[in-house]
């Protein structure tokens, strides 16, 4: 290197042998510090694009491309001054070694403490979710299960939109410490989400129901439930949806926000509600012994035992009809088997009926004798 060039560059004379070696010194540290960037880079678009896209894509390479040169140039620029003040040399321009470390111990320490905060604040809450999750996911029963797959929903919301809080608040300061005016930013995010809260009033309606619709458990994953007066089996509770498919295979989705009446039809235990007609000839009370017989029958049968929780209750009279007396009954099941249930018992009641030589009720026409009464 020629010594002129030395002299408009240095203000002291200078060896060309220290400013090579102090090149290739900053050179090696300004492509550590890129390469560094770029996987850093690349893991948060991994975590961010999952399967969407992939890494070799050139839609993620060629940014990845420009972060990497971007990075080593504004290292080499920071570097290569204080480098060659720290071998020795005296360069005439550039960020001096004295105005970077004044910069470092004032706002760089400032910059690195609301880093650490933030990062100190998201893994917390990642900890505290995963616990919630672990907590309420112990067993191996069914409701466990339930209980692991609403805290997951309920976890990814929280740790979501506690990062996104926190990641935008630690920004914000970062950019206030780099000298930065931030007010055009705040009057920017102000207008838009003001802009979004007109425009996504429903869809914020409808996530905010989704999440206490998920928080108190008023519905799960293969219950039965009529939503609005559509009955079906729950296949799917979403943040902003629910999806229901009925009896016909139908599938009905409703948005959270638009529920206005939700009746679970399977939650902890249901009832299998039968209504038997009689002939008006009969007595209600040997009708109610001979229901309780079934309902003792059927309670005492290995395969039905594990389905009953009560007894069968029989209600009694529940209307005089035209032709037949109405009697009314219920058995407590476990959800979801009130209708195997309700099917047994009547197929058994109808057989019951034919050994004891119980009257039907059937239309008559013409004249009536009067009722029978029974014996006092």
């Amino acid at each position: 290197m020629p010594q002129s060039v030395l002299t408009r560059l240095f203000a002291a004379p200078s060896d060309w042998r220290t400013v090579l070696f102090t090149l290739l010194i900053s050179l090696l540290v300004s492509w550590i510090a890129s390469r560094i960037v770029c996987r850093l880079a690349a893991r948060g678009l991994r975590a961010l694009l999952r399967d969407t896209v992939v890494t070799s894509s050139p839609a993620v390479r060629r940014p990845l491309r420009l972060l990497g040169i971007a990075s080593f140039v504004l290292t080499f620029a920071v570097l290569i001054v204080p480098a060659m003040e720290i071998a020795g040399l005296r360069p005439r321009t550039g960020v001096h070694l004295r105005t970077l470390a004044e910069w470092a111990f004032g706002a760089g320490l400032k910059i690195l403490l609301i880093a650490a905060l933030a990062y100190a604040l998201i893994r917390t809450c990642t900890l505290l979710v995963r616990r919630f999750e672990h907590d309420l996911s112990l067993g191996t029963d069914l409701d466990a299960l339930e209980r692991g797959k609403r805290a997951r929903t309920l976890g990814s919301v929280v740790n979501n939109a506690t990062t996104a809080v926190v990641c935008a608040v630690a920004v914000l300061m970062i950019l206030r410490e780099l000298g930065l005016d931030i007010a055009p930013v705040l009057t920017g995010a102000g207008i838009v989400g003001l802009a979004v809260g007109f425009g996504a009033q429903t869809v914020v309606r409808d996530i905010i129901s989704g999440f206490f619709l998920i928080l108190e458990n008023q519905v799960r994953v293969g219950d039965v439930a009529a939503i609005n007066g559509t009955g079906g089996l729950v296949e799917a509770i979403n943040l902003r949806t629910i999806v229901l498919r009925d009896v016909e295979g139908t599938v009905h989705v409703f948005p959270n926000g638009a529920i206005n009446t939700l009746a679970n039809r399977s939650k902890e235990f249901s009832y299998a509600v039968l209504e038997i007609g009689i002939d008006y000839e009969e007595d209600p009370d040997r009708i109610t012994r001979i229901l309780n017989e079934v309902g003792a029958s059927l309670q005492a049968d290995d395969r039905f035992r594990p389905l009953i929780l009560e007894p069968l209750e029989v209600l009694g009279v529940e209307a005089l009809a035209d032709w037949s007396v109405l009697m009314k009954m219920r058995m407590k099941t476990v959800p979801l088997k009130q209708w195997e249930i309700g099917r047994e018992l009547r197929k058994r009641i109808l057989r019951r009926f034919g050994d004891q030589s119980v009257q039907l009720p059937s239309p008559r026409f013409g004249p009536q004798p009067p009722p029978r009464r029974a014996d006092p």
